[in-house]
């Protein structure tokens, strides 16, 4: 895939896009943050198939996450991101583990601030991760286009990616792919509001 072409039909301003996975029920992770689930649902995935991750991130020029999604990766095997540079979002202080202080930067901005920022310095497109932080650019009308996989579990109780809001946000559909292993990869654009 060329560079740029999860930005089609976009001007050059920065762009935000969320990548995420929930249970059919809407929840990103258990009460206590936990995502067994997930990981035991990834298991199903055949070897080679990423559900279009890859391409997402081979696109992406910095990744803007929550202190919490940022603390429980760092408990995984791997570092998923590469050398893609990392801003973590935390009104506290918050110590980066020197493997990681190359790629990995912390902010207390709000995200008008940030994303101008980041767009001063060059930045095309931004992955937003993590529920609070995706929260918290939805609520500032900061959000171009999510991408949801679907998981075939239903958890019932937990962490959901879109918590309550003051208004409706709308949305238009782009795209839904269905993986024969159960998952269900929808592609929407946020529909900003007239100004």
């Amino acid at each position: 895939m060329e560079r740029g072409a999860w930005l089609k039909g976009y001007d050059m301003s920065i762009r935000c896009s969320v990548f995420i996975a929930t249970s059919l029920d809407g929840y990103i992770s258990r009460d206590d943050g936990s995502i067994d689930w997930l990981e035991k649902a990834n298991t199903l995935i055949p070897q080679g198939e990423d559900c279009c991750y890859g391409e997402f991130m081979a696109d992406v020029d910095v990744l803007v996450m929550g202190r919490n999604s940022f603390e429980m990766v760092l408990g995984f095997d791997a570092w998923f991101y590469g050398t893609t540079p990392v801003i973590v979002l935390s009104s506290r202080p918050l110590v980066v583990p020197d493997h990681l202080s190359e790629w990995v930067t912390t902010s207390s901005e709000q995200p008008q601030t940030l994303l101008k920022r980041l767009e001063k310095n060059g930045t095309r497109h931004a992955y937003i991760d993590g529920g609070v932080t995706i929260q918290r650019f939805l609520a500032a009308d900061a959000i171009d286009r999510i991408i949801v996989t679907t998981i075939p579990v239903l958890l019932g109780s937990g962490r959901r990616l879109f918590g309550a809001m003051d208004r409706d946000i709308e949305l238009q559909h782009i795209s839904t792919k269905s993986y024969n292993f159960g998952f269900v990869q929808s592609t929407w654009d946020v529909i900003k509001p007239s100004r």
